[in-house]
């Protein structure tokens, strides 16, 4: 019998890569900072490996952000998987598959090199470039509170 992944460990560990990765951070550099190898890091991001109270303290410290961050953003599913389950809550659980666009590499890459475009005033209009040919309209852009004008 092959252990699946456990749906919340998976969901942190792909918070962890996402943070990792817009901060332009490898494996190895996360790894060295821990004191891990980063064969480590990627069980980790991968949900292999449960990642402890501490070190999980440690992991927002080094990647600048709040413990909670590593939960944002859970899937009804995942929290349900819990819910629903009396008792231990590895039974009677479906295969989790992890459908978060947002955590893929292409993804990742895209924002990172977006923040990277200077001045802003271009980035801004390539937003509402991507926008608009994606099939979002500039309103939908701009109601983030910014009150930004692509035109």
């Amino acid at each position: 019998m092959v252990k699946k992944p456990d749906p919340i460990d998976v969901h942190v560990g792909s918070r962890l890569r996402l943070r990792r990765t817009l901060m332009g951070m490898s494996q190895e550099k996360l790894a060295r900072s821990l004191s891990l190898t980063f064969q480590q890091i990627q069980k980790y991001e991968r949900g292999a490996n449960r990642i402890g109270a501490g070190r999980l303290f440690r992991l927002g410290q080094i990647l600048e952000v709040p413990v909670g961050f590593f939960y944002d953003d859970m899937s009804l599913e995942v929290k349900q998987s819990y819910v629903d389950t009396p008792g231990f809550a590895e039974l009677g659980q479906e295969p989790y598959q992890h459908k978060d666009e947002a955590s893929r590499r292409e993804t990742l890459e895209l924002v990172r090199a977006y923040y990277r475009i200077q001045p802003e005033e271009v980035r801004r209009r390539m937003f509402g470039l991507v926008k608009s040919v994606g099939g979002g309209s500039h309103r939908d852009a701009a109601s983030d509170g910014e009150g930004v004008n692509y035109s």
